[in-house]
């Protein structure tokens, strides 16, 4: 765990502390130590010595552990009766609960928590920093809310500060129940926000770490979850160049940014489960990339080698396995005698050797020092976060924040949007559809719970504009198998404006539950046609609160609709964000950017269980144009750009590119834009992305203004895989827009494009 950490919140400090920090050393820990007993002084072990250095305080620590201990450590992941990890009171050590969800706030956990906007909607904002400050704030209401229940001796399921949080699979499918989680379909962005996250959620403190981060679920796993079969005993069969151009890089850049821990996943890789897979978690995750930390399996992962994968025999030869290739900690479904309580058994067979058990519990016990556990509460800042920090103030306003930037204006006819809030006053608004006035449907899955007053559904949010708001959901849930067409055609009847709410929600896709097409759902295509035939002309917008890709493409067709805005999930501000984005108002023209390919009928989605890449994502994509592509949207505002400059033209194989581009917002209206760039291979020896998203920036201009912006193409982003990461020489293209080349859906800017030569031989990248 000490050697070959990276990012700041991993630095290892060597220096010992003054001798007197040790008589700062009050610990108090509660009932949970066993027999109620309270200790108000550890006892005076080196471990719990805050001047040692890191590696020695561990190693005095695991020395005094006896096997069942140790293993009593890593069988203790959690959930329900398998967690927490058990105190041991001689030592003074109290339990810990690893089981914490942190994926857009402290989801699923006891009290109240700031709900922000679901991953895929953050991934829509382009915007690297924003996931920072979600990721950050996120954690300050987890430590907050740990802090309290440690007090209390509460360490229940979701008490902890290790969270299962960021989700980094690619979206590779649209039909896929979790894409909600993702952050899209394109490994470098998805890396890019990952790195962001990591970041965030850990915090800059040199020796602390606010919440510990965990990346998951590794690896190639993308759906199923139960069509046409399911995800715990599915084997994800991918090609070796597919799994380390797609499925992999965004994982690195988490070890990178210095993650604390993986998560190893339900399914098979080419026949070995995850979590048994000595290549995914030895070779690659700790021999390739250098990752010291500790590996988590998904809830049950472990048994379902045996029970749903049939790989291993017995929960012995299960633990030998999965231990072996490099798991460090079983998350059980809720079993007292999981598969890693046969570790014991192990032992004394010579399966699993003394060293080993050592070498997978010492990460474990690392991140818990350097969350502060064995430190002195005085000596770690986080310590005196409390309930206070709770939906702040400031959260709530980052919460609005983050849906605003999250939204993705897909249609604008005929200057449908923005409404003026003038001509609002005295007008009748109709709020239609089975997500105008559910709380319940907005959030996605795995959501913190906001307290009530802080939730504002469409109607809400729209009802403080000052005109007179009908409403209508015409049916009741997402599936909308019941419709009253009647009710629907006498609101939109007396109504100025007409907006439409329609999508899936966790009624129609989430963990476990695949959708079979891109339908609507039920009757909501019905309720929309029926919606613009009563306004008669009449302006109607198309609000949409999915994850998944759907099927729009009547609404994108017809005159009667005259805007479509993409909402995903956006969670307690929900309302106070689409009333801002309606009316344009200062720091609310839409800018956000979709992170995945929407395909314009069930004929351009392949099968489900397919690993291969050939005619998914907007990589690999097919001849025929998609509904909407990658990172498409479109504003209030008009952009241009000019003078792309690439510098060098010509460059050695090992060197890097610096690109410069010009960026002019030619409308009325002040606005942000995502400038993309793309590489493409002109020459390759092996099959490579028909272009690449290599470079992006989220960036305000004003009115008539104009910002000069520059980028840097790292030689790595030009590598390809031929048994090893290459750099080959040829001759690149690279382009630069708001928006991908040649799109037959596109924004009115231009994209620009210039070409570069690499020259020399080819030669492994590890090599530069």
């Amino acid at each position: 765990m000490l050697c070959g950490s990276r990012g700041p919140s991993r630095a290892v400090l060597r220096g010992a502390l003054p001798a007197a920090a040790l008589g700062l050393r009050v610990l108090v820990l509660s009932a949970a130590l066993g027999a109620g007993a309270i200790r108000t002084q550890p006892p005076l072990f080196p471990f719990w010595d805050p001047s040692l250095p890191w590696h020695r305080r561990l190693d005095d620590l695991l020395g005094r552990l006896s096997p069942a201990e140790l293993v009593l450590q890593v069988a203790r992941g959690g959930a329900m009766g398998n967690g927490p990890a058990p105190p041991i009171p001689r030592l003074g050590i109290a339990p810990y609960n690893w089981n914490t969800e942190c994926l857009r706030g402290d989801g699923e956990a006891p009290g109240w928590a700031t709900a922000f906007p679901q991953a895929l909607g953050l991934a829509a904002a382009f915007s690297p920093e924003l996931i920072y400050r979600v990721a950050n704030a996120t954690a300050t209401e987890v430590r907050a809310k740990h802090n309290s229940f440690a007090a209390a001796g509460r360490y229940s399921d979701h008490t902890g500060l290790s969270c299962f949080s960021p989700v980094l699979n690619i979206m590779r499918h649209p039909l896929w129940g979790r894409n909600q989680e993702t952050y899209g379909e394109d490994p470098f962005l998805s890396g890019e926000l990952a790195r962001s996250f990591v970041q965030g959620l850990q915090g800059q403190h040199p020796r602390y770490v606010k919440a510990s981060a965990g990346c998951k679920h590794f690896s190639v796993h993308g759906g199923p979850e139960n069509i046409p079969v399911s995800r715990l005993s599915f084997d994800a069969k991918v090609l070796e160049r597919d799994w380390r151009m797609t499925f992999l890089p965004q994982f690195q850049a988490c070890v990178r940014a210095g993650s604390y821990s993986f998560m190893c996943s339900y399914n098979r890789i080419n026949g070995v489960p995850a979590c048994a897979n000595k290549k995914l978690l030895t070779d690659i995750l700790r021999g390739e990339w250098g990752f010291d930390g500790y590996v988590v399996s998904d809830e049950g992962a472990v048994e379902l080698i045996m029970l749903g994968h049939h790989y291993t025999h017995s929960f012995l030869e299960t633990a030998i396995a999965s231990v072996n290739a490099g798991c460090n900690l079983e998350l059980s479904y809720g079993m007292r005698n999981n598969v890693f309580m046969h570790i014991s058994q192990a032992l004394a067979m010579g399966n699993i050797t003394l060293q080993m058990l050592h070498d997978r519990v010492r990460p474990l016990f690392y991140t818990r020092m350097r969350l502060g556990e064995f430190d002195p509460p005085a000596m770690n800042p986080y310590s005196s976060l409390d309930l206070s920090v709770v939906q702040s103030p400031a959260h709530r306003n980052l919460s609005l924040e983050a849906a605003v930037k999250s939204f993705v204006l897909l249609k604008n006819v005929r200057g449908t949007l923005p409404l003026r809030a003038q001509d609002l006053l005295g007008q009748h608004l109709a709020v239609v559809g089975p997500f105008a006035d559910n709380p319940r449907v907005l959030f996605g899955d795995y959501a913190p719970v906001p307290e009530p007053q802080y939730i504002y559904t469409p109607r809400r949010g729209l009802e403080m504009l000052g005109a007179n708001v009908s409403f209508t959901a015409g049916c009741s849930e997402p599936r909308c198998r019941r419709y009253s067409r009647a009710e629907l055609v006498k609101v939109v009847g007396i109504a100025d404006v007409v907006l439409v709410c329609l999508g899936t929600g966790v009624d129609v896709e989430t963990e476990a539950k695949d959708r079979s097409d891109l339908s609507l759902p039920g009757h909501q295509l019905e309720l929309l046609q029926d919606a613009v035939q009563a306004a008669a002309g009449r302006p109607v917008i198309l609000l949409l609160f999915n994850a998944g890709p759907l099927d729009v493409s009547w609404a994108q067709a017809h005159d009667g609709v005259g805007a479509i805005l993409a909402c995903f999930f956006p969670a307690q501000a929900t309302g106070l964000a689409i009333a801002r984005v309606l009316l344009g108002e200062a720091g609310a023209s839409p800018a956000g950017r979709l992170p995945a390919t929407w395909p314009a009928g069930m004929h351009q989605v392949p099968p489900m269980e397919n690993y291969t890449m050939e005619g998914r994502t907007y990589r690999y994509y097919g001849q025929e144009a998609p509904l909407y592509p990658f990172g498409y949207g479109l504003s209030y505002t008009t952009f241009r750009y000019r003078d792309l400059v690439l510098s060098p033209s010509v460059l050695p194989v090992c060197a890097n590119l610096t690109v410069s581009v010009v960026l002019e917002n030619t409308g009325l209206r002040d606005s942000e834009e995502v400038v993309q760039l793309y590489l493409r291979w002109e020459q390759s020896s092996v099959p490579v992305p028909r272009w690449q998203l290599v470079a992006f920036r989220r960036v305000a201009v004003l009115a008539g203004r104009e910002a000069k912006l520059s980028f840097q193409v790292l030689a790595e982003q030009r590598a390809v895989w031929v048994q090893d990461w290459r750099l080959e020489p040829g001759t690149f293209t690279l382009f630069a827009g708001g928006q991908q080349p040649g799109q037959k859906t596109r924004a009115p800017s231009e994209v620009l494009s210039a070409q570069f030569s690499v020259t020399g031989t080819a030669r492994p990248l590890r090599g530069c």
